[in-house]
């Protein structure tokens, strides 16, 4: 898929349809991420809402965020993604991404406040089982405070991202309007 940003569908036999995008939503710019693709292909800011930002490309619309901490050098940086994709009957799917691949077969827990959902996943990348668990953590994150995604690395160590909620409800809905219309 030629894209402003590395995205990625996953893996055959994972979850089909699931896209994710890979941007700075504090960077009003985000051209930090942009790879070898000129402005005219950058995707549509539709907003930015606190730490959340909602675009608009080609393939659809996403509400994005980074994790609350300094990058780490020579790392991806993390994001989580709710993407909307009318073409391909994508609605409000869940998507993360770590910073390094993790351990297979650890669990990937997702918490919001005092909630937690089991996500499934494969190298650095982590989704909700179904399209149920993708609605019941979007309806969490809509009244949410932090949301924290938590597994453990190719190494053996935690990784653990910490997101602030702030602005993901008002990110989600503009997303979806926007790909709506």
């Amino acid at each position: 898929m030629n894209a402003p940003y590395a995205f990625f569908l996953l893996p055959p036999g994972h979850k089909p349809n699931r896209i994710a995008a890979m941007v700075r939503p504090r960077n009003f710019i985000l051209s930090a991420l942009i790879v070898g693709t000129s402005a005219e292909a950058a995707p549509e800011t539709i907003g930015i809402f606190s730490s959340w930002a909602a675009l608009r490309d080609g393939g659809g619309c996403r509400a994005v965020a980074e994790p609350d901490g300094p990058a780490r050098a020579g790392r991806a940086r993390p994001f989580a993604a709710i993407s909307f994709v009318p073409s391909r009957g994508v609605r409000g799917q869940i998507a993360l991404r770590f910073a390094r691949p993790k351990r297979p077969g650890s669990a990937i827990l997702l918490r919001i406040d005092e909630r937690t959902f089991q996500l499934i996943g494969g190298g650095a990348d982590a989704w909700a089982p179904d399209a149920r668990a993708d609605a019941a953590i979007v309806a969490a994150m809509r009244t949410g405070v932090a949301m924290s995604v938590e597994t453990r690395s190719d190494g053996g160590g935690t990784m653990r991202d910490l997101y602030r909620l702030r602005g993901a409800a008002t990110a989600i809905d503009a997303a979806a309007i926007a790909c709506a219309r």
